[in-house]
């Protein structure tokens, strides 16, 4: 039996990228029905941005923590026994403005705590979610390649600098263009999902 672990980050109700990443979930759990899941929407339920109080808390031992910056650091850790107990990973990612949304920015930022999911060593740092695997949804209005796309890069490094080295992409773009374009990319990015789950052996 496996975890599953959906973040979901569009701000829209049934935005395109969590139609995708919904769709590889149900399929998936179809083939394989003893697992898990768990959802997170941080586009629907938005995680509060990092401010000095907070970044204080996550710096100081527990032994010394306060009872403010106790309390402070109480979902930051939650997220993270979430991302601890997933064996996988499914991440929902429309582009705004040309990266990904400052919500799940914000995800990352509580999940990315030294010690806890990375820690520095002689030789840098190193990621300490180990032996999971993600697959990550991105729908896009418009079409970006190369240095053009700065979402891809941004999120194999931070997955990377956790520890999250497997990695699987499905990119959705165009779906604001007219021509046929759209669907065409909406119906290639959906047979993909349907090509994950039979390439996990389900």
């Amino acid at each position: 039996m496996a975890r599953i672990l959906q973040i979901n980050s569009s701000a829209r109700a049934g935005g395109e990228s969590s139609r995708l990443a919904d769709a590889f979930v149900e399929r998936w759990l179809a083939a394989h029905p003893e697992d898990v899941l768990v959802r997170r929407d941080v586009g629907r339920e938005p995680l509060p941005h990092l401010d000095e109080a907070t970044l204080g808390a996550f710096f100081t031992p527990s032994e010394g923590r306060d009872a403010d910056q106790q309390a402070r650091v109480v979902l930051s850790d939650r997220l993270i026994e979430e991302v601890r107990a997933a064996d996988i990973l499914v991440l929902g990612v429309p582009m705004y403005n040309f990266t990904i949304p400052s919500t799940l920015k914000a995800w990352f930022d509580h999940i990315a705590r030294a010690g806890l999911t990375f820690r520095y060593t002689e030789t840098g740092p190193q990621g300490l979610l180990l032996g999971k695997r993600v697959y990550v949804f991105i729908a896009r209005g418009g079409v970006y390649e190369g240095e053009a796309d700065t979402q891809v890069p941004y999120l194999r490094q931070m997955l990377g600098f956790l520890g999250l080295t497997e990695v699987s992409f499905v990119l959705a773009q165009g779906l604001g263009m007219g021509g046929g374009v759209a669907e065409k990319a909406r119906q290639a990015a959906f047979a993909q999902t349907i090509d994950l789950v039979a390439g996990s052996g389900g």
